[in-house]
């Protein structure tokens, strides 16, 4: 509402107060006749010209106000407070004219043609005119005073003119006359200012409840103390497919919902269910809410409750994408996202359902399938391959479920398969036969001919013997063995397995106390000079003498730490104590200690022979380090980082294994190396395959000329000695003809010692150690 303007009621309500001045001019017609005529009547009787004259201006006044309030009837109403005011002064000029043509009849009446029914009729006139004062002129105070003063005072100054006490009296008596009209025009014009600006202010509150209604996202209905809707929103129009809400007016809940069962969306079961639902919240005065599926696969969510005043509130709305979204978050959590199979979690809770159900005495079956050599399609090819990989096999194995088969992606390239009823071991056996001959063949992922071969294991419990969680651990078990068997196969669970896996663990956990408690020793392998047969160097080797088993062979624990994560701690174990001990050595003889290829991942790698060679004080010249290939293939911008800082120290390095990898002869020309160490492998025949001969000799003549030493690695015949001291010609050779691995005190002993072997060659006498 807009502020008042000089101290006037609000411009909103002074423009319809104004507009109240012009709206009955057929009222103010029956007046003005009537007030002619009696004036006319009074001129009858006197016959005084007088009165002709005053009947005369009333006529002409009349008009004139008549038209005035017919010109602004024909007008738009005004908008602003100017406009209003001029209304109201025109209306102020023609009314003071009529107001003073009646008090010019009152006072020709009284006191200049006296006559008593003239005194009479002005009265009379003056009387029925003050009555309509208030009613008709409310709307404009200056007007209500105007004609107060224009018909009053007139009587007033006619009887105080006739100068009598009586008459002065009765003249002077006007004035609270004049206060009770102006009174009661102000509590009038107070009354109906009050009940415009409550009006207004109802309209303004029932516009925001009427905006708010319908700007709400949910449906609304408001039922009455009979059940039918009183009130609606646009929103409950628009989901029930109505034009507007008033069609939704006078509907109770069951005809709102059999509209859906009409239209075929609703089952006429679901309406019964939803309106007792519904009606049982309205009379509890609790909230309940009530999820609709429709038949087009919409979803209403309805939710009821008891309002005030024996009102009931019904809200609904479509919640089609929160469902959807609620389901999608549902499949998400319980599928893998790759392949659309039952991820480990929700497999679990499957399984351990179905488990859980049934005959507790029936045989059920559970089988763990691997990719065999996933990782190297992913190295080689890429993730999106390997996915492609994974989906391929997802669904050959998904043509499998069905009743009483679960598949599901337990993560990476492993899959399980759980069978709930199986009759006996070998209806396992021909289930998972025919699993693994539908999963061989050849697939095409995004241009590329991927053969499919997987490693399985299973494992036959009793549903009542056994839980989810000890049937996965068997079958990993049997699908370990059945990688050690060579792959692309698999093996049912047997109890040595499982005994097997319990020895392996405690193994681990005692080779962990052994490195921990430095339990372990390291013995050295000669390297014997071909050109002096005397030891120059020699391989630093670890070995572990179990308290109980006795000792065990570097084939079984070197792998086991490595599985563990504990072979840099053997790696730095066997670097310190080679260094120590070389020190102790001729100046002549050095040592050669192996790093893993987990070393090499590891900046710390540099600081740990760093640190060797500071606590032993072995000068870096004497101290090998050999790398395998596996190190290099890892990263090899990064190893060959590392090898180069090395090398700054003043240590030399080997390639250890030459010619057992993918890409040996890369590395020579592309890492700093000092030596390349010959695998054993290429010694096996050499006496008898000449194609091993010329591929030993080839090595030889490949790495001379690039600055390289060589050793050859496995020598153990005299044979095999003679072929490399007259053909093949390397620098060094290592192997059990000279002896097995001896301790640093033995090292320092057979240091001066010069094996007989050059003169047995030249002789051809089989060798004699002296």
């Amino acid at each position: 509402m807009n502020l008042r303007r000089k101290n006037e009621i609000p411009v909103d309500v002074y423009i319809p107060f104004v507009e109240t001045l012009f709206r009955d001019g057929f009222t103010l017609s029956i007046g003005l006749v009537a007030q002619t005529l009696l004036v006319i009547l009074v001129y009858w009787k006197t016959m005084d010209v007088t009165y002709l004259l005053v009947a005369a201006g009333l006529i002409i006044v009349g008009t004139l106000r008549l038209r005035n309030i017919k010109k602004y009837l024909r007008r738009p109403s005004p908008t602003t407070w100017e406009e209003a005011r001029a209304r109201e002064n025109d209306y102020i000029i023609y009314g003071s004219m009529h107001g003073f043509m009646l008090g010019a009849f009152c006072f020709v009446g009284i006191y200049l043609a006296h006559d008593s029914y003239a005194e009479i009729a002005a009265v009379c006139v003056t009387l029925a005119s003050v009555t309509s004062i208030a009613g008709r002129n409310y709307g404009s105070p200056r007007m209500v005073m105007i004609f107060i003063m224009t018909t009053t005072w007139p009587i007033s100054l006619g009887f105080i003119l006739r100068g009598d006490v009586y008459h002065v009296i009765l003249g002077l008596m006007s004035a609270p006359f004049l206060f009770a009209i102006k009174r009661f025009a102000d509590i009038v014009r107070e009354v109906l200012f009050t009940a415009l600006s409550e009006e207004k202010k109802a309209n303004r509150i029932a516009q925001r409840f009427n905006r708010a209604l319908n700007t709400m996202s949910h449906g609304l209905v408001m039922l009455g103390p009979d059940g039918r809707v009183a009130v609606a929103n646009a929103e409950a129009a628009h989901l029930m497919s109505l034009k507007s809400p008033d069609a939704l007016l006078g509907r109770s809940i069951h005809g709102l919902l059999m509209r859906g069962v009409a239209g075929g969306m609703l089952a006429p079961k679901d309406c019964r269910y939803i309106e007792a639902q519904l009606t049982r919240a309205l009379r509890e005065g609790r909230d309940r809410k009530v999820l609709v599926s429709l038949a087009n696969g919409q979803h209403y969510e309805f939710s009821a409750r008891e309002g005030s005043q024996e009102l009931g509130v019904i809200t609904f709305e479509d919640v089609t994408a929160r469902v959807e979204a609620e389901d999608k978050i549902r499949f998400m959590a319980r599928y893998d996202s790759l392949t659309g199979l039952p991820n480990r979690a929700y497999f679990h809770e499957l399984i351990g359902e179905a488990m859980a159900s049934g005959d507790l005495e029936r045989l059920c079956g559970l089988a763990v399938l691997d990719l065999d050599d996933f990782k190297n399609v992913n190295d080689t090819l890429g993730h999106p391959v390997g996915d492609g990989l994974i989906y391929a096999v997802a669904e050959r194995l998904a043509a499998v479920a069905g009743p009483g088969i679960t598949i599901s992606r337990f993560g990476g390239d492993e899959f399980m398969i759980f069978f709930d009823r199986v009759e006996d071991e070998s209806h396992l056996i021909g289930q998972l036969d025919g699993i693994f001959v539908d999963l061989q063949g050849e697939v095409d992922v995004a241009g590329h001919g991927l053969r499919i071969q997987a490693s399985g294991g299973a494992v036959l419990s009793r549903v009542k013997d056994t839980d989810v969680d000890a049937m996965i651990v068997k079958a990993d078990l049997a699908l370990y063995k059945a990688k050690e068997l060579g792959k692309n196969t698999w093996r049912l669970f047997e109890a040595s397995m499982d005994a097997a896996f319990r020895n392996r663990q405690l193994m681990k956990a005692d080779l962990r106390t052994a490195v921990e408690s430095k339990r372990l020793r390291v013995v050295y392998q000669p390297i014997v000079a071909m050109s002096t047969m005397r030891i120059v160097s020699c391989e630093a080797l670890c070995r572990w003498d179990h308290p109980e088993l006795g000792p065990i062979s570097p084939s079984i624990f070197i792998p086991l730490a490595e599985e563990m994560g504990i072979i840099s701690e053997i790696s730095t174990f066997v670097l310190h104590a080679a260094c120590t001990e070389c020190a102790k050595w001729p100046a002549q003889t050095s040592v050669s200690v192996n790093l893993s290829a987990k070393d090499f991942r590891n900046r710390d790698v540099i600081q740990k022979v760093r640190d060797a060679l500071a606590s032993s004080g072995l000068a870096a010249g004497r101290l090998e380090i050999e790398v395998t290939e596996t190190a290099l293939l890892d990263d090899k911008s990064l190893t060959r980082q590392y090898i180069e800082e090395l090398k700054r120290l003043g240590v030399r390095i080997a390639l250890d294994d030459f010619g057992t990898g993918y890409s040996s002869l890369s590395y020579l020309h592309k890492l700093p190396l000092d030596k390349i160490k010959i695998d054993r492998s290429f010694l096996i025949d050499v006496t008898q395959n000449s194609r091993s001969l010329e591929l030993l000799k080839g090595i030889v003549n490949l790495s001379r000329p690039l600055g390289l030493s060589v050793t050859v690695e496995g020598v153990e015949t005299f044979e095999q000695l003679k072929i490399l001291s007259l053909q093949v010609k390397p620098d060094l050779v290592q192997g059990f003809l000279f002896g097995s691995a001896l301790s640093a005190s033995g090292i320092e002993t057979m240091s001066s010692t010069v094996w007989p072997f050059a003169k047995d060659i030249k002789t051809g006498r089989k060798a004699t150690r002296r």
